[in-house]
């Protein structure tokens, strides 16, 4: 979602220019590769550019190719296959071992997904694109976008026959339950059509209960990440000029609270038991995918025996979600530490990764899309 953000201040702050840009985006990855399905860089005609394709390697090709497909008014599908030892190859040396697709697509009246990319960052929901990457039969089709509203369950976007909605339809269902894009082929009128199909789940948002300064690395973090951020503890406590990005601020007085859905991850860090406690009952009460409780396991074996001395036993569901110690074991001891551990274990949460390390992979470092 960063990076939508950033292409979309970039558009909207040129676009009065009457400048003529474009959209390269990765659509296919055999392999391996440093971007995956769905990364995208937006291209002027002067050679301005935000976002990215790969770690650097392949911009400069792209933003050439970007630069020709503005100039002819016309999309291309560009192959970068970084598996072969050809010196002639753009990216041989990035020593990726893989095959990657670009959609490069002019941004024209009748052909720009800048529209459904503000949707993206208009709202916090699920949304999903779909572009089609190949029709060789219609290659005037190549580039099209289309807009699934997921809350009113409705296409956005040029006309579509209903053959291929039916199976637009069914395989977009596929890939909100299994919250993962995924590349899909079809034979409309026997004749062959692909598409790529990408899910975008809204940015991930932090709810921190505490008012201690620990609660600034993570704030930072969270700026850096572009994650939202909600804080509830005793506002004059905190520097007010370390709360700049903090979107929600809620005295823990006040009655109201975060909007909490299943992109959010809690941490409970006001460093008093009883507070902690009370923040807990409303952390299990939402749908928080992950609740953090600061401070060593003993500490969190006191909360449980609380609960059951109440008779409100802490179900396997609820502890399921609970992190407690919370963080990965970076052996980290600063609060700039202990954030950048607790960071890590929420992305590995969300990613449904145990957190290990690479090198102990022994498949490849992203899952391919289906």
């Amino acid at each position: 979602m960063k990076e939508i953000k950033s292409i979309l201040t970039l558009y909207n702050k040129l676009r009065s220019s009457n400048e003529k840009a474009a959209i390269a985006q990765v659509v296919q990855v055999e392999e391996s590769s440093y971007r995956r399905e769905g990364a995208r860089m937006l291209v002027f005609e002067s050679g301005v550019f935000e976002g990215g394709i790969s770690g650097g390697c392949l911009e400069g090709d792209a933003l050439k190719r970007s630069q020709m497909a503005i100039l002819k008014e016309k999309p291309s599908i560009v192959t970068y296959d970084t598996s072969k030892d050809d010196e002639n190859q753009i990216g041989v040396g990035l020593g990726c071992n893989g095959i990657i697709e670009v959609l490069i697509s002019p941004i024209t009246d009748g052909l720009s997904t800048i529209p459904f990319l503000e949707k993206c960052v208009a709202s916090r929901q699920s949304h999903v694109l779909i572009t089609l990457t190949a029709c060789p039969a219609n290659p005037e089709l190549l580039g099209t976008t289309y807009y699934f509203d997921t809350k009113a369950n409705t296409l956005e976007g040029g006309s579509l026959g209903p053959e291929l909605k039916e199976h637009l339809l069914k395989d977009i269902t596929t890939v909100m339950n299994n919250k993962k894009s995924g590349i899909y082929n079809y034979q409309i009128s026997e004749k062959p059509v692909r598409v790529f199909i990408e899910l975008i789940p809204p940015q991930f948002h932090l709810v921190l209960y505490g008012d201690n300064y620990d609660v600034y690395p993570m704030i930072e973090l969270a700026k850096v990440l572009d994650w939202e951020v909600s804080l509830v503890g005793n506002i004059q406590k905190l520097k007010k000029e370390k709360l700049t990005s903090v979107k929600h601020i809620y005295s823990k007085e006040d009655r109201a609270q975060p909007f909490i859905d299943d992109r959010t991850a809690i941490v409970l860090m006001a460093h008093d038991f009883k507070t902690d406690i009370g923040n807990l009952k409303l952390a299990l009460e939402s749908e928080a995918a992950y609740i953090a409780s600061l401070g060593p396991k003993k500490r969190f074996i006191k909360i449980e025996n609380e609960f059951k001395e109440k008779g409100q036993t802490l179900s396997e569901a609820f502890l399921d979600r609970i992190y407690a110690p919370c963080g990965l074991e970076l052996g980290a001891n600063t609060p700039e530490e202990i954030a950048t551990s607790i960071f890590a274990e929420i992305l590995a949460v969300f990613a449904g990764k145990k957190g290990g390390m690479l090198r102990d992979k022994s498949g490849p470092i992203h899952e391919r899309s289906t």
